[in-house]
């Protein structure tokens, strides 16, 4: 299943820097506002060791790890729901992302304009905020008036339901808050998708830092994780220009020594990426074969059908079971004959949930 999250911001507060990071494409990254024009897409790895210490049992002829997509997006200004600056093209490429990283500037550096004249990560959210739920008010407008007519017309319950709902979100709109601050059940969710609200995207907001604060933070992320408490979100600190520079460094040994240094026993780009697997409450699941050991990316709660068929539609219509070994057993035992031996193995049918780290080969019939 495809992922894709989208990198917001105030021009100049380190996106494209993070992108660069996170990816092999390179973002132009320039001391100027509106730097990056058109949206730039990269593919990166999920970091996953256990995918390693599977290939390194099984020596596969090839290794496939699963993929999020991330968008640098163009920066935004205050105005960009009515279209001011790159709005309208800012709109548009994060409604078509499941996440948003929002990068806020908690770092002080003369040398680096801020496009409000000061460092103050709260008031920049909250231009950010601003333009999202104005933008999803209009959306909101549209949708309520065009329900209302079903509702009374029509006396649909499912109708009556979703203008209950909608005019929630209106009223939690207003008051200057977020969509995803609505109380719903995911059921109740479920009836709102249609809409495609910005504000309901999940956030992991990342304070970009100085290198001596990559640790523990400073002032400005500390108002910025105080600002946010009630939010359903995701927070990390994370120094995006040493991050750079190490993402630069090619051996994997290069780039613990510099973490270490840092006092970090990981890089931020990977607890970012684990940050936003956790937020969209998504898991992996693996095949493992001599012709190629691969991570699969599953929603949390799918079924063995449901897991096989991100592999492919006929897999799912035609299930009949799944073998299925646990990542401990599999990693304990050192192959697949032994877990077989130690009756590890188990057979599953069509209910069976699958759980994080599943080695899966699924039988079926089309």
């Amino acid at each position: 299943m495809g992922l894709k999250c989208g990198i917001v911001g105030l021009p100049n507060v380190g996106k494209s820097t993070l992108f660069n990071c996170l990816s092999n494409a390179r973002a132009q990254a320039a001391n100027f506002p509106f730097c990056t024009i058109e949206p730039n897409l990269g593919t990166i790895v999920v970091p996953d060791e256990r995918l390693n210490k599977l290939s390194d049992i099984v020596k596969p002829q090839n290794i496939v790890p699963t993929t999020v997509e991330i968008v640098d997006i163009a920066g935004l200004v205050k105005g960009a729901s009515k279209g001011e600056g790159l709005g309208n093209q800012f709109l548009a490429n994060i409604r078509e992302c499941n996440a948003i990283i929002h990068v806020l500037r908690c770092f002080e550096d003369d040398n680096i304009v801020h496009v409000d004249g000061s460092v103050n990560p709260i008031r920049d959210k909250e231009v950010i905020d601003t333009e999202l739920q104005l933008k999803d008010l209009e959306s909101l407008d549209k949708a309520i008036s065009r329900i209302e007519k079903q509702a009374r017309v029509g006396g649909d319950k499912e109708s009556k339901k979703k203008l209950d709902l909608y005019t929630v979100i209106r009223s939690l709109l207003e008051q200057g808050k977020s969509a995803r601050s609505a109380p719903f059940t995911p059921e109740e969710w479920a009836l709102t998708e249609d809409l495609f609200l910005l504000t309901a995207k999940p956030v992991i907001y990342v304070c970009n830092v100085e290198e001596k604060n990559a640790q523990t933070g400073n002032a400005h992320s500390e108002a910025l994780i105080k600002a946010i408490s009630d939010e359903k979100a995701e927070v990390l600190i994370i120094a995006v220009a040493i991050e750079a520079e190490i993402a630069q460094l090619e051996s994997y040994e290069e780039r613990k020594i510099f973490l270490q240094d840092l006092g970090l026993n990981e890089a931020g780009v990977n607890k970012l990426i684990k940050s936003a697997y956790h937020l969209l409450n998504l898991q992996t699941y693996f095949t493992a074969g001599v012709k190629e050991v691969r991570a699969w990316t599953i929603g949390r709660g799918y079924t063995a059908p449901q897991a096989a068929g991100v592999i492919h539609t006929d897999f799912e219509k035609g299930f009949i079971r799944a073998e299925v070994i646990s990542y401990n057993d599999f990693i304990q035992y050192g192959s697949e004959q032994a877990v077989k031996e130690a009756g590890k193995m188990r057979v599953e049918g069509k209910e069976y949930i699958v759980q994080d780290g599943d080695i899966m080969h699924f039988r079926f019939n089309v």
